[in-house]
């Protein structure tokens, strides 16, 4: 497969949001096995300030994947700062709060289980420190990219016990500074999105460090998610620096890092971004991508 042949097209006029419906800052997006497409989104929240405030309204929009159309909203009085978004195998959903939890819902909102406490930030089997994603396992067990604060990646069972964890605050091979996404492949191995970094480090299920892609090309990759047809899908929020210019978005691999496609440009037009966060892939090929400060989900056809 190379770059010639993997083109995309925006879906104009897709979601299809009621008038006076507003999305706040979309920080997560997920596919479930029926076709609807979850949205993660901080609603009137734009910063930290006041972040032991449960959020009142809804944070969590229910679309369908092919329409656009909304079939149901929930998560008033649930989180703080919403970040990251995970469906696993059962069609439950992980959600990352940057309130120092990880809570993982059923589809309709019923709460299952919570990890980390919330407002108390820890380094341990039992407490996170503002973290912002999960990947989940096909048997369940899980991985948090923790995070904002600890940077880290920690692994549970799928029963909630700790079982080891890796990474420290650096630029070495295994180091981290802001883990902000990370994703799994069919063999297990663990692909994370170092934001700060402005790399893709991959491990095996163990933590042991396999790779580390780098490139003016791949960008700064804010949002990672292995794809049904095992390539890996970034994108690329852009950098924030003076002087760096202005730059989003979205880009294919395959899992040796070999770039296979990249399309999008920083705005607010269709088919533009301003930061990208996170990226997710359905079974035609179809590309979803949330926009955090654009505070909108897009959606783009193979062609």
């Amino acid at each position: 497969m190379t770059a010639a042949s993997m083109s995309y097209e925006v879906v104009h006029d897709w979601p299809r949001l009621p008038e006076d419906y507003v999305l706040g800052q979309v920080t997560g997006l997920a596919l479930d096995s029926e076709g609807h497409l979850f949205v993660f989104h901080r609603a009137g929240r734009v910063n930290r300030d006041n972040i032991d405030v449960l959020l009142p309204e809804p944070t969590m929009l229910c679309l369908d994947a092919e329409t656009g159309e909304m079939l149901s909203t929930w998560g008033e009085d649930m989180f703080t700062m919403p970040h990251g978004l995970t469906i696993d195998h059962e069609d439950n959903l992980w959600l990352t709060d940057v309130g120092e939890r990880v809570m993982k819902f059923t589809r309709d909102g019923e709460l299952l289980q919570v990890f980390g406490e919330f407002g108390v930030p820890g380094c341990d089997g039992t407490h996170f420190n503002l973290p912002t994603d999960v990947a989940v396992t096909p048997a369940g067990d899980f991985y948090v990219a923790d995070g904002y604060g600890n940077f880290r990646v920690a692994k549970f069972a799928a029963d909630g016990t700790f079982l080891f964890d890796w990474g420290e605050k650096g630029t070495a091979p295994g180091q981290f500074r802001t883990p902000h996404s990370i994703t799994l492949d069919a063999e297990g191995r663990v692909y994370v999105a170092g934001r700060e970094n402005s790399r893709i480090q991959v491990f095996d299920p163990d933590g042991g460090f396999i790779a580390e892609w780098k490139s003016e090309e791949l960008g700064r990759p804010w949002g990672v998610q292995i794809g049904p047809d095992n390539l890996l899908y970034v994108a690329d929020g852009g950098d924030w620096e003076p002087g760096t210019g202005q730059r989003s978005r979205l880009l294919v691999l395959d899992l040796d890092g070999n770039i296979l496609a990249k399309w999008g440009a920083y705005g607010r037009y269709d088919g533009q971004m301003v930061w990208a966060h996170e990226v997710v892939v359905d079974a035609e090929g179809s590309v979803y991508v949330c926009d955090i400060h654009g505070m909108r989900v897009q959606k783009f056809r193979r062609v």
